[in-house]
């Protein structure tokens, strides 16, 4: 896993680098554990955009990852890493002893030909998958679920791992990736180990192509547009001096949106430090 340059030919290509893929061990999908995925372009059932700057992109299928791993007490057997389009990390293909199928988030440190398993006394070891009560504080995971049964929902992106801080009676202390200390049911599920493909972020795309490639679309800056169009937009010249607010008025950049009172309780530390 590393990060390659290309030969400057164009301007663009002077600053652009990329994957090597070198972990990438098959290059086509397991063709069960895929299904469609139908590109809606950010719009509803009306034909209105509903997500600004998304659509267009390649073509490409739905990766089914087991986020739930509650096939226990089987162990299981990493076949193949892949490459997955539609995330930023890569996934293991791997076979149970019982000749099931299934795809997993590949975390550093897991190879072909390692065994995996999901169960209570497992070892910890990159890509087995374990209740919170049950792992050592201290160790990185990923791939926690904050439902029991629900599947994993915090810390799937690539180069990124939680840390089991403590644990208290039924609730487990995580430290997430963004630096906020949550509470977390300990019957809940976590995957050893850090989040793979941790070069993702010192890819530098070099061309707005890359990203449309990807389904990303432009976006212009409020001050660019009309007064009709966003209340920057307008003015002779530069108009600085304004509060930013997103195109329907409502404020942005320090501006709380958290509203979620129900679940107040479960955050120890707020990931700006300044508590709840």
């Amino acid at each position: 896993m590393g990060v390659k340059t290309f030969r400057p030919f164009t301007p663009s290509r002077r600053a652009m680098t990329g994957f090597d893929f070198e972990e990438i061990t098959k290059s086509k999908p397991e063709k069960s554990l895929t299904a469609p995925l139908r590109r809606k372009a950010a719009r509803n059932n009306t034909g209105m955009i509903t997500v600004r700057h998304k659509g267009g992109g390649h073509k490409r299928r739905y990766r089914i990852v087991d986020f739930k791993r509650n096939k226990t007490d089987v162990a299981a057997k990493v076949v193949a890493i892949e490459y997955d389009p539609n995330r930023t990390c890569r996934i293991a293909l791997i076979h149970y002893v019982d000749g099931t199928k299934s795809y997993i988030i590949a975390p550093v440190g897991l190879n072909v030909g390692d065994s995996v398993i999901s169960s209570d006394t497992a070892d910890i070891k990159p890509g087995n998958c374990k209740p919170l009560h049950t792992i050592p504080a201290g160790t990185t995971i990923h791939n926690i679920e904050y439902r029991p049964g629900k599947g994993a929902q915090i810390a799937r992106g690539a180069g990124v791992g939680a840390v089991l801080i403590g644990k208290l009676d039924e609730y487990c202390q995580v430290r997430l990736p963004s630096g906020e200390v949550r509470k977390v049911l300990s019957v809940c599920r976590a995957s050893i180990g850090q989040v793979g493909n941790t070069d993702n972020e010192n890819i530098n795309w070099g061309k707005a192509g890359r990203r449309r490639w990807l389904g990303i679309r432009p976006s212009v800056r409020g001050m660019a547009m009309n007064p009709i169009d966003h209340p920057l937009g307008g003015g002779e010249g530069v108009g600085k001096g304004h509060h930013p607010v997103t195109p329907w008025g409502r404020p942005c950049k320090g501006f709380k949106t958290r509203k979620n009172k129900r679940t107040n309780s479960m955050i120890v530390r707020r990931r700006n430090a300044k508590g709840i």
